[in-house]
């Protein structure tokens, strides 16, 4: 048995933001995927993943018994495919910021949920919500709290634009130039981050008034334009945005930010070579640049990995 692929997506602007209701983009990325599947010979991963599906069955029997009018599952079937040995064949990096749990629970709705919102039909606002109210509460097994953006933007597999918290809709975005100087790129940390801490630092940081009205005078405020710049297409002024939001995430975000990568991190805005931000909560895993001149990128940081996730 294997199931269709999910893929792994990249929030471009509003991490952090979106939980104080600025606008955000997100965008499928198919370079990882996962799928469902059951193997004859189970590696020590697919175990591993099996037993952790095991405790993700639980607590969806949970959600259904306290929420019945929010989802229900085909829990029959699904515990008799767990019990056979079924888990998540994932090339998704864990703790990356890319979704790697949402694309599990991308899979296991689209496989297993009754009445299921499917992307063939008329999208109106209103499914996207339920949409991302039903993920928000299955994903939030994995990390405490989530928005239901990640299993969204896999389950369809196109770009979402986030207006508000009940504002979303699935958006397009300015087609690739292949032969583009600038780009979006991605840039292993080699550290994999935690989202519940950070998440948790992000929370105790709102009781502060000074904090709060940074975040809206400045990073909500840039957010907000770099998503309008991106769709747009206006590029001068995306880079004149992100790297204000650049600057704004290294003096306010320090814990998000691996302590080796802050002087690369102030390396960008100070040489106009890139500018680096969070990619999904920090702490690890990938950071997201943008840049006018990849190639001018590609020599700054020499020394790391780079994976272009999208050229203008």
């Amino acid at each position: 048995m294997k199931g269709p692929l999910f893929y792994s997506k990249i929030l471009l602007f509003g991490e952090y933001g979106i939980i104080k209701d600025s606008k955000g983009l997100s965008i499928p990325y198919n370079f990882y995927n996962g799928a469902l599947k059951v193997d004859e010979n189970p590696s020590q991963e697919a175990v591993k993943s099996n037993a952790s599906l095991k405790r993700f069955v639980t607590y969806l029997e949970q959600l259904q018994k306290d929420q019945p009018e929010l989802v229900t599952f085909n829990l029959a079937v699904l515990k008799a495919d767990v019990e056979r040995g079924m888990y998540f064949d994932s090339s998704i990096p864990q703790g990356y910021g890319v979704g790697s749990s949402g694309a599990l629970v991308a899979a296991i709705y689209d496989k297993y949920a009754n009445n299921k919102i499917t992307v063939l039909e008329n999208l109106t606002r209103e499914k996207l919500l339920q949409l991302k109210m039903i993920f928000s509460q299955m994903e939030s097994f994995f990390h405490g709290k989530s928005s239901g953006l990640d299993p969204l933007n896999s389950y369809l597999s196109i770009p979402i634009l986030i207006n508000s918290k009940d504002n979303i809709e699935a958006t397009g975005i300015p087609s690739q130039s292949a032969t583009g100087k600038g780009a979006v790129f991605l840039l292993d940390s080699g550290i994999v981050g935690e989202t519940a801490p950070m998440v948790n630092i992000f929370m105790e940081n709102l009781k502060d008034q000074g904090f709060r009205k940074m975040l809206k005078n400045q990073f909500v405020k840039y957010t907000d334009a770099c998503v309008e710049n991106f769709l747009g297409g206006d590029i001068k002024s995306l880079l004149k945005n992100t790297k204000q939001l650049s600057k704004v995430v290294l003096n306010n975000f320090k814990p998000m930010i691996p302590e080796e990568f802050r002087g690369v991190w102030q390396r960008g805005i100070d040489t106009n070579d890139y500018y680096l931000k969070l990619c999904g909560s920090g702490g690890g895993g990938y950071i997201l640049g943008f840049t006018e001149d990849l190639e001018k990128a590609k020599q700054s940081l020499k020394d790391y990995k780079l994976e272009v996730v999208y050229q203008f």
